[in-house]
């Protein structure tokens, strides 16, 4: 999906009462040095307040980290609020501890990319770049 000029904006979200963020920052990290903007909201996020930043630092990418099991609720829901808000243009990925059994469920509802243990930022930033066609 093209976009406009600029770097990629990328906000990156701990849905739910996942307490761990050491892969998220990590991203964050990479993605900045890859040249992308990086916003990180922290933990504990709700899809609401998620959906809320995302629109108002006008990013191209929601990145959602989940460890806690409760993906399959909350990286939907993320998706659900943004094409409320007239907002599919925001490509959603999601990352974490996720069953392969799960991964065609999220991808159903609109989760682009799913990267879970040993996926490489590189990996990651390529998806991203790839998908926005840059």
């Amino acid at each position: 999906m093209p976009r406009g000029k600029g770097p990629i904006r990328v906000l990156l979200a701990k849905p739910g009462l996942d307490g761990h963020d050491q892969g998220v920052k990590v991203l964050a990290l990479s993605l900045r040095d890859q040249g992308m903007e990086v916003i990180y909201t922290g933990l504990r996020q709700t899809p609401e307040e998620i959906v809320k930043a995302a629109i108002h630092e006008d990013v191209d990418v929601v990145g959602l980290s989940s460890l806690s099991g409760a993906h399959n609720s909350y990286f939907p829901r993320v998706k659900e609020l943004l094409s409320k808000e007239g907002r599919e243009d925001i490509l959603v990925i999601g990352g974490g501890i996720i069953p392969e059994e799960d991964v065609s469920f999220l991808k159903e509802k609109g989760i682009k990319g799913i990267f879970g243990p040993g996926s490489s930022t590189k990996e990651i930033a390529e998806f991203i770049r790839a998908y926005l066609d840059q």
